[in-house]
């Protein structure tokens, strides 16, 4: 392939035979690789696939394969260090990373197919990876058995419409603002989406599926402010949503509006008493516990306004959907699995459940409020349909590109129904 490459002019169409060519290759000027679907370059092993070192390179429709195993080069299935390159509709697999965008801009990373080599999970190479990268759309693209996606010191990128499966992170951002997230479907990953010292980053109307383990979570902070959350759906997660320290920036909130949260054991979780956070019409349902501040006292010094919690026990008389009485939720001292991480183990055995149940029922001392919402739903807000509605083309438009079943959305069209969410979820 690269005497292929090194015989052509800039701005030329290559478009090899079909068959199978030896790489690593190094595109050093403005040219176009168009394999049709039928072209293959073998690596052998050896460093990455392709390198880009030039503007204006597009890569379309070949199988990268075999790249070597080394993390200090980070071998890769492409390598780009350029800027406006369009790589669409590759398939990159047995590559330790797959695409490595460094100091590169405004480049389009569209329909490809991603997987890497067969190693333990904390050993694989990270499938997309930007560093100090701007500009960039990456979207509607199908991610398999690779470690994370991950966004460093890189801003004002578009992260849209991709499927994801059998990681670790789903996407990883630190150090990087200003960044979007549309419309992804992350799913049996252990961690969803986690934003570190990322500020002024948009998460919204994606799904999050069965992020679980130990430190399993749909979407994590960690000293990042200004950021909307909205019109997420996160389903079988050990922990929903985890703020650490969040907002970190005086004078800052973090807008977290719209999502559903359920079926998951912890549905938000503060590391300590924080404020900043403004929670509204979000879904909180089928989840083994609410809310906790595992280093304080009480969350209430955020904004809980609208939203709807599946323990409400209060009524609706005037049939607003508003319900006549405040949410409240507060934490009793007994509860073991908070301070002695490790018997989270048993969290929802009967054993804890009883010791709750007694401690409710007579307890040692007054209750901590974790927080109190003033207006919260009676019946979960039906202003999620167009968002379900819209999520559910979106997986049906994904699947139909990638080829495959990329289902297992919420998919409604009358409102968020819970149980039915969780079956679509567990694909049953």
């Amino acid at each position: 392939m690269q005497e292929l490459v090194d015989a052509a002019s800039p701005g030329d169409i290559i478009e090899p035979p079909a068959g199978t060519y030896a790489g690593p290759v190094t595109i050093d000027k403005p040219v176009t690789i168009n394999g049709h679907g039928e072209v293959t370059i073998d690596a052998g092993g050896k460093g990455s696939v392709v390198y880009i070192e030039s503007d204006g390179v597009t890569l379309q429709g070949l199988r990268l394969t075999n790249s070597g195993e080394s993390y200090n080069d980070i071998d890769s299935g492409v390598q780009v260090r350029g800027n406006f390159n369009v790589l669409k509709d590759l398939v990159i697999d047995n590559s330790l990373f797959g695409i490595d965008l460094g100091q590169a801009e405004n480049n389009i990373i569209k329909r490809n197919h991603i997987s890497s080599k067969p190693f333990d999970l904390g050993v694989r190479g990270d499938s997309i990876r930007l560093w100090y990268s701007f500009n960039n759309k990456v979207t509607d693209n199908v991610i398999r058995n690779s470690r994370d996606m991950v966004v460093w010191y890189s801003r004002d990128n578009l992260i849209a419409r991709n499927d994801s499966r059998g990681g670790r992170y789903s996407l990883h951002f630190m150090y990087s603002q200003y960044n979007e997230v549309i419309g992804n479907h992350y799913e049996d990953n252990s961690v969803g989406i986690f934003l570190m010292y990322s500020d002024g980053v948009v998460v919204r109307d994606n799904y999050i599926a069965r992020a679980s383990g130990p430190t399993g979570m749909g979407i994590g902070f960690k000293e990042t402010s200004d950021v909307e959350i909205s019109g997420n759906v996160i389903l079988n997660c050990a922990t929903g949503m985890y703020l650490d320290v969040s907002p970190y920036q005086p004078d800052t909130t973090n807008r977290i509006f719209n999502n559903v949260i359920a079926f998951g054991g912890v549905a938000i979780q503060f590391l300590n008493d924080w404020t900043g956070n403004i929670f509204k019409g979000n879904v909180i349902d089928g989840n083994i516990t609410q809310v906790i501040v595992a280093g304080g006292k009480t969350a209430n010094r955020n904004v809980w306004e609208g939203n709807y919690w599946d323990d409400y026990q209060g009524f609706d008389i005037d049939g607003d959907n508003i319900g006549d009485t405040p949410y409240e939720l507060y934490a009793y001292a007994d509860r073991i699995w908070m301070d002695v991480p490790p018997a989270r183990f048993f969290k929802g055995s009967p054993v804890l459940e009883v010791l709750d149940f007694l401690e409710r029922l007579a307890p040692f001392s007054p209750p901590d409020l974790t927080l109190r919402d003033n207006r919260p739903l009676k019946v979960a807000s039906a202003g999620l349909k167009d968002f379900i509605e819209e999520s559910s083309l979106q997986k049906e438009h994904a699947a139909e590109q990638a080829g495959d079943d990329t289902g297992g959305g919420s998919g409604q069209t009358e409102g968020f129904d819970a149980l039915k969410a969780l079956r679509d979820s567990l694909q049953r």
